[in-house]
């Protein structure tokens, strides 16, 4: 990983001196940004975001908590990873998002055009740029979210991801300022020298399987009836299992799939409630039409498309957000050392995901990011 495009460092989440050791092993700057990826397993996370704020300063800080992190040996648990982006090729712009309950489209779309076109005016060389998104991943507005920044994009990709709570869904926070906050967002546009290429991939293919959905609730992102039927029922019929054969390894081998601009994208389902209905991680409602689908092998996937990124150059570092139910299949799979493999010989960094986003879209067990090539390079 060429430490000019991207620096990394990571230190175990119950290191005591977690903000020195991480600004000690980034080495001196000057960073335009800084992004960290916390263990839920990490005790005050205020206090280490405070703490990393001042020792870094003054490059802003965000990054948000995790259900595991993408580290220096690919998948990793209970660690407290770094990512910074060297002021010499990276300029950058944290918009904070305070409140997802009251989201007022046309202040937020403004401030996002108005930092993209500063960021223009005072690089004008730099002729690369991307949006990186970290969003609360309990809650439920990502989809609203990422509709709603898209008319400030222009032709800016944008890729994030949901922050998360390890599998417990209790809370989640994003950070920003020196703080960590629930029902927050933070918007970072960055303008840079590096060549960038944004992606999504996923390892599914639609099935024949199709079903309707027949009554929701898409303000809890909840399925009650699918085909008329009891949800949790029907999904465990088509499938060939018992209903209470139904668990997270179950909806990360089985997700389904809706067809959107010509394209399959995967809505997952997170759990099933007390009353046999479906929760799912991403927007849902009646009169919906899911497909099953089917998975490729994910390694092989992931080998091929990690690969298909290199071009005339291969990618210095890559900065990713990958689905938690990705790494829950690794492990059902037992492919966690060959994935892990992959991203460290990849120059991956990032985190486990409740969810990940693509310009206008919230998506499902997919892995989003941003390949990063050396200035001047011809990706």
């Amino acid at each position: 990983m060429a430490p000019e495009v991207m620096r990394v460092a990571e230190t175990p989440a119950d290191d005591p001196q977690a903000a020195a050791t991480l600004a000690r092993s980034l080495g001196p700057g000057p960073f335009a940004l800084v992004v960290v990826f916390v263990s839920p397993r990490a005790p005050e996370r205020e206090r280490l975001v405070r703490a990393l704020s001042r020792d870094l300063a003054p490059a802003p800080v965000i990054g948000c908590t995790t259900a595991g992190e993408i580290a220096a040996q690919g998948y990793a648990e209970g660690m407290i990873v770094a990512a910074a982006f060297p002021a010499a090729h990276f300029a950058a712009e944290p918009l904070l998002i305070p409140d997802l309950s009251s989201l007022d489209a046309q202040a937020v779309i403004g401030d996002l055009i108005r930092a993209r076109g500063a960021l223009a005016r005072s690089h004008p060389d730099w002729e690369h740029e991307f949006v990186y998104l970290l969003v609360d991943g309990l809650s439920a507005k990502e989809d609203e979210l990422a509709s709603l920044l898209s008319p400030g994009l222009g032709a800016t990709p944008l890729f994030g991801g949901s922050a998360a709570d390890g599998t417990r869904f209790l809370e989640t926070f994003v950070f920003h300022g020196g703080k960590a906050l629930r029902n927050a967002a933070v918007v970072t546009i960055l303008r840079t020298a590096c060549p960038v290429k944004v992606f999504k991939f996923d390892h599914f293919r639609p099935t024949d399987t199709r079903m309707v959905v027949t009554r929701a609730d898409p303000a809890r992102r909840t399925v009650q009836a699918i085909n008329a039927e009891p949800a949790a029922r029907e999904y465990a019929r088509l499938l060939g299992k018992d209903p209470g054969q139904l668990t997270p390894f179950t909806f990360a081998a089985h997700p389904v799939v809706v067809r959107v601009g010509g394209r399959h994208h995967v809505r997952s389902i997170r759990q099933v409630d007390e009353n046999g209905d479906l929760i799912f991680y991403s927007a849902i409602d009646e009169g919906l039409v899911l497909t099953l689908a089917e998975p490729l092998d994910m390694a092989d996937h992931l080998a091929g498309a990690l690969a298909g990124l290199t071009g005339a150059q291969r990618p210095a570092a890559i900065l990713a957000c990958d689905c938690v139910l990705r790494r829950m299949e690794a492990q059902e799979k037992q492919l966690t050392g060959r994935i892990s493999t992959l991203l460290r010989d990849h120059g991956v960094t990032g985190f486990s995901t409740y969810g990940e986003q693509l310009n206008a879209m919230h998506v499902n067990q997919t892995l989003t990011g941003v390949a990063l090539y050396p200035p001047g390079a011809a990706p």
